[in-house]
């Protein structure tokens, strides 16, 4: 935070494999996926923190991290000469020859980093959700309630819990009651019986309250170690633990539409819907929110560039794309071609992706460097698209970095 403001060290869990959102997570973390064309979904993350004065930010790693790594140490560069850093930490086995047991194991083996900076408080953060979020408001209801943890919460529909962590919220609205990891069948909320608090895995910490949580945790031989499944149901046990509702939270340009948008983009599905959520005429997370930017780097690229009667509409077209084809209701990160006569609908392109002269891309989520030969189809017959590629539940094709199309 600001000097002469409460001292509030970040640290975000960026370490988890993300089999869901295979094949997108085949050769990199989760965190590290690329998200409405030129961002990393751990840039939401750290973009909220940083916009909310929370200038010292740890991000713990460990799967398949590089990528990740290089994105955050060339992206996210704070001012040394004010002490602020953005860095990721690596697994590092500092209690012993194991790594991370789970995210509650995760921040108890990288402690170090909070004894070293001594803040009064401790904001521990998830790193694969798509919002925006002003954590001050956060800390200050904490602060005032005297919690040893803090949780942020979001309605959703109580058929979705056995998604999240679920948050029963005590009769004054503020103290947690209970907290159930993915329960199947739990109660819904006394104002809406068809709706649970779902945990948004963001927390704010006193930090003596954290450092004995995870000593507590660490003594348990029946833990599994995690943040929602051990330590927050522990510190609801003992009444130390406090809701947050992310509904009256607000940043500076919200519109009535993303006020409160929150997605957890850790299928298939839900990260192609989360795209489409981007290029409607009222988006309903708007990324041209200046008032609270997100964060990234892209490169230095030529701007995009339209010929040969090449057009595109309801999508974004990120720098150093070439269309000469036709793109319709789609996401196009940096490098894209679209060769003459292609046909691009309702699909998620990564970077440097090239579609073939006359070839038809539809409902698909291609990553980085592959190539659709001139004539080739995807999204067009399904029982050959499941032959050859990954389609999820909803129908989303979605193939691997490089992957090649016959």
């Amino acid at each position: 935070m600001r000097r002469g403001g409460p001292s509030v060290l970040g640290i975000v869990l960026a370490g988890g494999e993300g089999k869901r959102l295979m094949p997108l997570t085949a050769d990199r973390a989760k965190p590290a996926v690329t998200f409405g064309g030129t961002y990393r979904l751990v840039d939401f993350v750290l973009s909220n923190l940083v916009n909310g004065d929370i200038l010292r930010v740890c991000v713990l790693t460990q799967y398949k991290s590089h990528s990740l790594d290089r994105h955050i140490t060339t992206t996210w560069r704070m001012s040394s000469l004010l002490g602020n850093y953005v860095t990721p930490v690596p697994a590092q086995q500092r209690l012993g020859p194991r790594w991370y047991l789970g995210s509650a194991d995760a921040i108890l083996q990288s402690l170090n980093l909070v004894h070293d900076e001594r803040p009064e408080y401790v904001a521990v953060f998830g790193a694969d959700h798509v919002y925006r979020m002003d954590p001050r408001q956060m800390l200050a209801q904490h602060i005032e309630s005297g919690a040893g943890v803090t949780v942020a919460g979001i309605r959703v529909p109580r058929s979705e819990s056995s998604s999240f962590g679920v948050i029963t919220p005590g009769s004054d609205g503020l103290a947690v009651d209970r907290f159930l990891e993915k329960p199947a069948d739990p109660p819904g909320l006394a104002d809406d019986p068809e709706c649970v608090f779902a945990s948004m895995g963001n927390y704010l910490f006193t930090t003596k309250a954290l450092i004995e949580a995870l000593h507590r945790d660490a003594e348990d031989e029946d833990s599994v170690h995690d943040m929602g499944g051990s330590i927050l149901p522990r510190l609801t046990e003992r009444g130390e633990a406090a809701l947050y509702d992310f509904s009256a939270n607000h940043v500076p340009g919200e519109t009535s539409r993303d006020q409160g948008y929150w997605r957890d983009v850790g299928t298939l599905d839900a990260y192609y819907d989360a795209h489409m959520d981007l290029i409607a005429e009222r988006p309903a997370f708007n990324l041209y929110n200046r008032q609270w930017p997100v964060y990234t780097h892209s490169g230095q690229l030529s701007p995009a560039r339209f010929n040969a009667g090449g057009m595109a509409s309801e999508s974004i077209i990120s720098a150093g794309c070439l269309i000469r084809g036709q793109v319709t209701r789609s996401v196009l990160s940096p490098g894209v071609v679209v060769d003459p006569g292609a046909v691009v609908q309702g699909s998620v392109l990564h970077d440097n992706v090239h579609i073939g002269r006359g070839a038809v891309v539809r409902g698909a989520v291609l990553d980085k460097n592959v190539e659709v030969p001139p004539g080739a189809t995807i999204g067009v017959n399904p029982e050959r698209d499941a032959e050859l590629y990954t389609v999820s539940k909803g129908g989303v094709i979605a193939l691997g970095k490089g992957q090649l199309v016959p």
